[in-house]
């Protein structure tokens, strides 16, 4: 695999995105064109801190409970519904404060989880953002370049270029109650705290949520991520929202239509 390399697109005082570009042909290729790709998918990119539900009693109603997760997450509409991993929001309930493009923190709730295919919906207050465009096209080439945002555990805000391996795993993956049938496998380094991050094609198009990173036996990276593709998302999201004709459209499409 290629050498990567870091740079910081600066996008004011309210977010700056560092750019880690390499490990693939495809990502070095796509590094010219990301720092305006970057301002166009930024505003639809957010970061969530879920904490436990509160009690029904009036001090747990006035005390914000302790953080369980953190993770990323992406706007889908003009209500404040925001797409996330499943084992970011963990249950339905759950209280979230969302951190958006003009660096405000929203608050909100965790409003649906489905943990056989690790996605989860959350319902911020006040929050308009900026939803992100999904791609007509479920189907991607093997080789084809990739990016994706999201906050490394204790890091800042993160873009990485990849390319796309293959559009099916194979095989079913679980952990923790959640899990997925199948899922798209991207080569990119993602680290813990990415999860729920949008996937991007090269045209700044919505192709994929991360959800995990990939590792032999014994723990060491193998610079692949997973993904769960746009037409479970798209199913999932027209379920519990009011969705776009393009989510309608991915809906009726399937992974395993597409070309080995």
């Amino acid at each position: 695999m290629l050498a990567g390399c870091s740079n910081t697109v600066q996008l004011g005082s309210e977010r700056n995105i560092d750019l880690q570009t390499g490990f693939t042909p495809a990502g070095i290729a796509l590094s010219n064109n990301m720092p305006d790709l970057i301002r166009r998918t930024s505003p639809s990119y957010v970061t969530l801190i879920v904490h436990k539900q509160r009690g029904n009693d009036r001090q747990s109603r006035d005390i914000l409970p302790e953080a369980v997760t953190s993770g990323s997450g992406f706007v889908l509409d003009n209500a404040g519904h925001v797409l996330t991993a499943g084992h970011v929001a963990v249950a339905p309930g759950y209280t979230v404060n969302a951190t958006g493009a003009d660096g405000r923190v929203y608050e909100g709730k965790v409003v649906a989880v489905r943990p056989d295919d690790d996605s989860a919906i959350i319902k911020l207050a006040g929050f308009k953002g900026s939803p992100v465009s999904p791609t007509s096209n479920a189907c991607m080439r093997s080789g084809e370049a990739i990016f994706s945002l999201g906050k490394p555990h204790a890091r800042g805000d993160t873009a990485r270029t990849g390319e796309v391996q293959s559009m099916s795993f194979g095989r079913s993956v679980s952990y923790n109650g959640f899990g997925y049938p199948d899922a798209m496998v991207l080569r990119m380094s993602t680290k813990k705290g990415e999860s729920g991050g949008p996937v991007f094609n090269s045209n700044g198009e919505l192709s994929g949520m991360l959800v995990s990173t990939l590792s032999d036996g014994g723990g060491r990276p193998l610079h692949l991520a997973h993904a769960i593709g746009t037409p479970s998302l798209a199913r999932f999201v027209c379920k519990h929202t009011s969705c776009s004709k393009g989510w309608r459209t991915l809906s009726r499409q399937s992974l395993k239509s597409c070309p080995a």
